[in-house]
């Protein structure tokens, strides 16, 4: 397949899936007005993301300012928000929440934790319930693009087993964990007529 171009198609032109520049007046019409349709449609709804990702900043930045003001209360400095928060209308009617998740990567202990689970998995063989068994060896499925989940192993590190060696692996598994990155996510919630807080939706698919 051609490499697509990196300069701005010449008026004129329209660049096909291969890369290549074909005249517009050799266009089929009904390619013409699908193309402009989806171009048109992926402007507004690149100019909504736009705006949202405004209206986040402005957010978390008014937000920041309100924490401080708050804290000049009790004459001290917090420096913005750095937790889950949750701040309310005076009638509790809404919400906006800041919830703070951070994204946790194992190093190469983690293999040392599989190898040492393994292990323990034939020498149980007999005696380990099969739930057990299921839930150490679901563990450690990887996803189609070779990813661990953090939450099943996780999961392995709550089940309290009377083992030197499942122990060994569990700290195996605790030592391998890293936080390689914090996101914060804002929520905005209103109460419907049904007295239920909901979460405003700003995924367009589900609108």
């Amino acid at each position: 397949m051609a490499k697509k171009t990196a300069t701005p198609v010449p008026e004129g032109y329209l660049e096909n899936a291969q890369g290549h520049l074909v005249p517009v007046n050799l266009v089929d019409p009904l390619d013409k007005l699908r193309d402009e349709l989806v171009r048109g449609i992926l402007d507004r709804v690149l100019g909504a993301q736009d705006l949202l990702k405004s209206a986040k900043e402005d957010a978390m930045m008014e937000i920041s300012d309100f924490i401080e003001l708050a804290a000049s209360e009790y004459k001290t400095e917090v420096g913005g928000a750095k937790g889950n928060l949750t701040l309310r209308t005076f009638n509790g009617d809404s919400e906006v929440r800041i919830q703070v998740a951070d994204r946790i990567v194992f190093d190469e202990r983690i293999q040392v934790a599989k190898k040492i689970v393994d292990e323990c998995i034939h020498r149980w063989a007999k005696d380990a319930s099969d739930e057990v068994k299921a839930l150490v060896e679901h563990a450690f499925q990887t996803d189609k693009e070779g990813r661990l989940s953090i939450g099943r192993i996780l999961n392995l590190t709550r089940i309290d087993i009377d083992d030197d060696r499942w122990r060994e692996a569990i700290r195996a598994i605790r030592d391998s964990q890293s936080v390689a990155s914090s996101c914060q996510y804002l929520r905005v919630y209103k109460r419907d007529e049904t007295g239920k807080q909901q979460r405003v939706n700003t995924d367009l698919s589900t609108l």
